[in-house]
């Protein structure tokens, strides 16, 4: 037997969204986000090319991949909004994992470019470097960076899609702080090979943001177990019904950042007709989704375990 505790029309009455669809205030704070930091793009690519900062470009490389993060995480929560169909059963909740994903990814490659660019630079002279312009493009910066991150923080909850934006946020302000520290270095000391050297410390940033996101991610997509639940846990709440006399084939995933699933076999000899076998499903269902947030549950309740079946019922009898 199967559950969903929640459905589509229950979500939209609640406002709430279904799984993988983002809450009104995500994404409100989503648009919010993708207009600040579109217009801040603009102006730090005007300014690293007339002030000569690697550092800015370099952030600004970073920021092209903050918009289409922005714009990406905005496209998964309309893509998760459409129906199931019968080549989707489950709908499309998982479009925000991929957008994680492709986020994460632009991540790695934009890292690449920079590295390439900031080596190349301190091999031959980091050139000249506006201190005075790197400095108010890069105050801006960090004021529509820090901007940005707070809304989707307020917003994100534990939704991966809203996590992968807010880390590209995240690592763009530390960006902008790195780019500060060069503005003040080439002001004070006149030291322009800062600008390509802070350049590199944010690829470091970019890249340990980057890994930590595409861990999640994949964990979700090859179906790993939640983090923050222990089979162990899962099989002892099932064991707390009375009824319940074994467990086995435990199976639990994450089918979005909003929704988990869960498959069981339910030994419960004592279990006498169909009646009894739902009312006891469905007190399992709800102690999965109290206690774990697990709103997709497929029981199989069985009266013997299905080694015991295949000992009591010859081969030659299973075709009957």
């Amino acid at each position: 037997m199967s559950a969903h505790r929640h459905d589509a029309d229950e979500s939209a009455a609640s406002g709430r969204g279904g799984p993988g669809t983002g809450t009104p205030t995500q994404r409100k704070a989503l648009r919010v986000a993708l207009g600040l930091n579109g217009a801040y793009l603009i102006a730090e690519v005007i300014g690293g090319l007339a002030f000569g900062s690697l550092a800015l470009l370099a952030d600004a490389g970073h920021m092209v991949t903050d918009v289409g993060a922005l714009a990406l995480s905005l496209l998964a929560f309309r893509l998760a909004e459409r129906p199931a169909s019968e080549s989707h059963t489950f709908g499309l909740q998982r479009a925000e994992l991929l957008a994680a994903l492709a986020n994460a990814i632009s991540l790695a490659l934009i890292s690449v470019l920079i590295t390439i660019e900031a080596v190349r630079r301190l091999s031959a002279g980091a050139g000249e470097v506006e201190g005075l312009g790197l400095l108010v493009v890069a105050a801006v910066g960090l004021i529509v960076n820090v901007v940005s991150a707070v809304l989707l923080a307020r917003a994100r909850e534990d939704n991966l899609n809203m996590q992968g934006a807010f880390v590209h946020l995240v690592a763009d302000a530390l960006g902008s702080v790195a780019a500060l520290v060069a503005a003040a270095a080439i002001l004070a000391f006149d030291a322009a090979w800062v600008d390509p050297a802070v350049s590199l410390l944010i690829v470091v940033l970019i890249l340990y943001s980057g890994w930590k996101l595409i861990r999640e991610v994949t964990h979700v997509l090859l179906e790993g177990t939640p983090r923050d639940v222990e089979l162990r846990d899962v099989a002892r709440a099932l064991h707390d019904e009375e009824a319940v006399e074994r467990v086995h084939h435990l199976h639990v995933w994450q089918l979005s950042s909003g929704s988990r699933a869960l498959s069981v076999h339910v030994v419960a000899p004592t279990v006498d007709g169909l009646h009894d076998a739902q009312l006891l499903g469905d007190r399992l269902k709800e102690r999965l989704e109290d206690r774990f947030s697990i709103d997709h549950a497929t029981i199989e309740l069985e009266c013997h375990d299905c080694r015991e079946r295949t000992r009591l019922v010859p081969p030659e009898n299973l075709s009957r």
